[in-house]
């Protein structure tokens, strides 16, 4: 069970200011790095397991959580404190955050608080994951320090963080991955492309706090995906792709931008002619910059989102049933929980909705759009799962 606190978490890393000590173009959020940071793991453990390395997939999605809970709980630590702080007091402030979300955590499960405290205490579990992890998080950093050097250039130390933000890239130049990223225009345009999202704001026609991003937005929904994708027990490679599917369910939207429900089935047929659209610029524009060997698997998690579906004999099938037949939950099946993703997708947009309420934000659109999501998705349920609780904490807002 998801706790009304672990939602309000998740989304207070919208309101988490990065690089607010310097002068910005615009401001870059902490569910936004993180979001980045998990996309630019995949990159790199894509392309260690094309080197025949052995990467615990589960381990790093949770690891990618485990680590944003973590950061949740140590705002706008500058970096170089952070990790003076974490060098000597390490196992003292683990403890600490771990006790102060013991309680919400807990109700996602004793294991999963057993491997969120292994995590945090045991230097050996997930460590290749760890490193993949910190790897991406190094990388997400430069990209941010990138856009904002050229305005702080007048101030003073700004060329020590430049060395320090280098420096620590070349520590994990190890990896495949991070070596095709620094050497590969390619490669790193796709990470470029990902990070873009970050400039796109949802609800783009409405004042709302916190503005979350579509980057934002895609981590978010991949939680609480894989937070359900957990409670369902469903095999692993089905966990890692309604994991990925839910982080990458935007991802055309890097180059057709935020079109709003409304827009999109206020004429009939205009939706089919949309997903034309972005079906041909990912082909075109986006599967481009990756290695042919991801293609199938990219489309596979970026077409048809929000359909259930699985592969046979190197096919994809759809299934127009809510749930996934038992029979497909095998890794062999590749299944993927389209519907799931739908459900987080629409569940993120009426919690924006609502905390845009809370905070005070008197909008006639706001207030029918949450109605509209309410009526529409409170009362499905996927595998036995029931969604409603989760729409009914925000009732009120």
């Amino acid at each position: 069970m998801i706790s009304k606190q672990i939602i309000e978490r998740i989304f207070s890393a919208a309101n988490i200011l990065r690089w607010n000590d310097h002068i910005r173009p615009f401001d870059f959020f902490e569910i936004d790095k993180q979001a980045h940071k998990m996309i630019i793991a995949y990159i790199i453990a894509k392309f260690d397991e094309e080197e025949n390395k052995k990467i615990n997939w589960t381990q790093l999605i949770e690891g990618a959580i485990f680590e944003f809970f973590h950061r949740t709980m140590l705002t706008d630590l500058k970096p170089e404190v952070y990790h003076e702080i974490m060098s000597k007091k390490k196992k003292e402030l683990n403890k600490w955050v771990l006790e102060n979300l013991r309680e919400d955590i807990e109700k996602l499960g004793a294991d999963f608080t057993k491997r969120f405290e292994q995590y945090l205490f045991d230097d050996e579990y997930s460590k290749y994951e760890k490193r993949i992890l910190a790897a991406s998080h190094e990388f997400s950093t430069r990209w941010e320090f990138g856009i904002i050097y050229p305005l702080n250039q007048v101030l003073y130390g700004i060329d020590t963080t430049k060395e320090t933000v280098d420096s620590c890239i070349s520590k994990y130049q190890d990896f495949v991955g991070v070596k095709k990223l620094i050497m590969n225009k390619k490669y790193y345009g796709f990470l470029d492309l990902c990070g873009q999202l970050r400039f796109q704001q949802r609800w783009a026609q409405l004042f709302r706090q916190p503005k979350t991003t579509v980057l934002g937005h895609m981590f978010i929904v991949a939680i609480f995906v894989y937070l359900f994708s957990m409670e369902m027990g469903i095999c692993e490679k089905r966990t890692y792709n309604n994991f990925f599917s839910a982080l990458f369910h935007d991802l055309p939207e890097i180059l057709t931008k935020d079109i709003i429900s409304p827009v999109k089935f206020s004429v009939e047929g205009l939706e089919d002619i949309i997903k034309e659209y972005e079906k041909r610029q990912v082909e075109n524009r986006i599967l481009p910059l990756l290695p042919p060997s991801w293609h199938f698997e990219m489309k596979y998690f970026v077409e048809h989102e929000f359909a259930n579906r699985f592969v046979e004999n190197g096919e994809i099938k759809f299934l127009n049933d809510t749930d996934i037949p038992v029979k497909y939950n095998k890794d062999e099946f590749n299944a993927a929980d389209g519907k799931l993703v739908e459900m987080c997708d629409k569940l993120s947009a009426y919690i924006e909705a609502s905390l845009a309420l809370r905070y005070g934000i008197h909008s006639e659109m706001l207030n029918k759009s949450k109605m509209r999501l309410y009526e529409s998705f409170s009362d499905l349920k996927i595998a036995n799962l029931s969604f409603k609780y989760m729409f009914d904490y925000f009732t009120a807002e």
